[in-house]
Parts: structure tokens; C-alpha cells; sequence
């Protein structure tokens, strides 16, 4: 299926490693014209030239936190600037410090909230006057299978990722005339540097190994694994293409069917 994606403007934000350089990767692999956004200079060249490498097409990148409107807006100046416009958006961020309730402050609060959440709105406002002058576009956000079932220890994350289900589908509705799709998707257990993380925390309240939690976290999963960031990646594109002409409003899982909730 051609996705019609050669040569469109897209932004990847927090995509130096993880799941933000899965979904760049697909991306580049059909052709988009790739903007890569963290932290790092160094992580970002280096993921650059290894999708490059690996695509036969070099995304471009730029460097910043998502927890800075200022940063944020400059990545969507440099993509427009350098591409000529922005067709997408995928909207991401590392998760914030795992923990329980009676853990956090006020300060931890604020932060998870800028950083989880308020990011992704100052995104948003950022493309969307481009979006609309260019007659469309896709935005899709990244949250956690913990918007419909809650991951112990996780209390930051699984509250404000539900607030983006509700986020996602208040914009598709208020922009769906625009031609603009908006939808959410929610990473299971996806190798990345977070989920061996989170092992290492699990492993230490069951009394037991990182390779005996990472066992038992894969039998877990229907699909007998853990899921890689390509994977994601590609539903991802899929969302974020012309081909997807209707599909907008969602909250879509990519958990090989971990989630139990509906």
C-alpha cells in the first residue's frame, strides 16, 4: 500500500532512541521528510545516520526539550523552514519518575504535567496554523496502554496519558472540517530502555532477577514478546498517511493484546 507519505513534512519528537526512533525510522522508510527532536546532539546524529543507513533516507534533527514551549516552537519553525511545511506530528515524551501516590509532591506533580502533557498541547498549537493553511494534516499522540488499564507504580503517567485519550478525541472533533486526523495510541511492553527500566523496578518488588521479570513479563503478553519499536512505528505511519482518509478520534493499543480492558 503506498502511504502516500514521499516527501511529506513530518516532526518526531523525543526520537534520538526508543519508540520516537522506531516511528522516525518508518517514517523515513516511506519517504517522509524526517525531523528529529531531543535533548541529545550527540544521540541524534548518531540516529540519524543509522536510519539513513538503514532506509537509504537521513532524517534531518534538531535539538531541544519538549518541556520548553520555546524549543518546541523552534522545531516546528526549522521543520516547516526546511521541508516546506508539516503534514505530521507525533507527539512523544519519556515517561516520568515511576512511583506511588504518597511519593510525589506538588513539584513532581507539575513537572509530569509539563512534561507529559503540556508538551504535547504547545506542540499541537504550534502545527496546527500550518496544518490548516496547507488544507490537512495528522497528529498522532503517544500515551501508554495504562489509559485504560492502570500500570502499578505508574501514578504520574497513568493519570495524565488518560487526560491526552480525552485531549485526542476533543481535537479530532474540533478539527476533523479542517482535514486534520488526530488519534492516540497506547505502547504496551515495546523493547525499549523504559520497559527494561521498569523490569528492573518489578523485579525488585517480586524479590526476583531482571531476566526472570523480563520471562514473566513476556509470557504475560499473549503474543509471547515483547513488541519492538519498528512495530509501533508502523502503525504509526499507517495513522499518520493519506491513506488514512477517515480513521480519526482513537485510542488505539499496540500491546499484542496485553491490555485486558476494553
Amino acid at each position: 500500500m503506498d502511504l502516500g507519505l514521499k516527501d511529506k513534512g513530518v516532526l518526531v519528537l523525543a526520537s534520538s532512541g526508543g519508540i520516537g526512533r522506531g516511528v522516525a525510522t518508518e517514517f523515513a522508510r516511506e519517504g517522509a521528510k524526517v525531523m528529529l527532536f531531543s535533548r541529545s546532539e550527540e544521540k541524534l546524529s548518531a540516529t540519524a545516520a543509522a536510519i539513513g543507513e538503514e532506509t537509504g533516507n537521513t532524517p534531518l534533527f534538531t535539538v531541544g526539550d519538549v518541556s520548553d514551549a520555546s524549543q518546541i516552537q523552534n522545531a516546528v519553525d526549522q521543520t516547516v523552514e526546511k521541508f516546506g511545511g508539516i503534514w505530521a506530528l507525533f507527539n512523544n515524551t519519556g515517561g516520568p519518575p515511576a512511583g506511588t501516590f504518597d511519593q510525589f509532591d506538588d513539584e513532581a506533580w507539575q513537572s509530569a504535567f509539563e512534561l507529559t502533557m503540556l508538551s504535547y498541547v504547545r506542540a499541537i498549537r504550534a502545527v496546527l496554523p500550518h496544518m490548516k493553511d496547507a488544507g490537512g494534516g495528522r497528529i498522532v499522540n503517544n500515551t501508554s496502554v495504562s489509559t485504560k488499564q492502570a500500570i502499578d507504580s505508574l501514578i504520574l503517567s497513568n493519570t495524565f496519558r488518560a487526560g491526552l485519550v480525552g485531549l485526542g478525541k476533543s481535537l479530532a472533533r474540533e478539527l476533523g472540517s479542517d482535514g486534520i486526523l488526530v488519534n492516540t495510541v497506547g505502547p504496551g511492553r515495546i523493547d525499549t530502555d523504559r520497559i527494561e527500566q521498569l523490569d528492573n523496578i518489578w523485579a525488585g518488588q517480586n524479590g526476583i532477577t531482571y531476566e526472570e521479570q523480563r520471562m514473566n513479563s513476556q509470557a504475560s503478553i499473549p503474543v509471547g514478546s515483547y513488541g519492538q519499536p519498528t512495530d509501533f512505528g508502523k502503525v504509526v505511519s499507517f495513522l499518520s498517511s493519506q491513506a488514512n482518509a477517515y480513521l480519526t478520534g482513537q485510542n488505539i493499543l499496540i500491546d499484542g493484546a496485553l491490555c485486558e480492558a476494553y
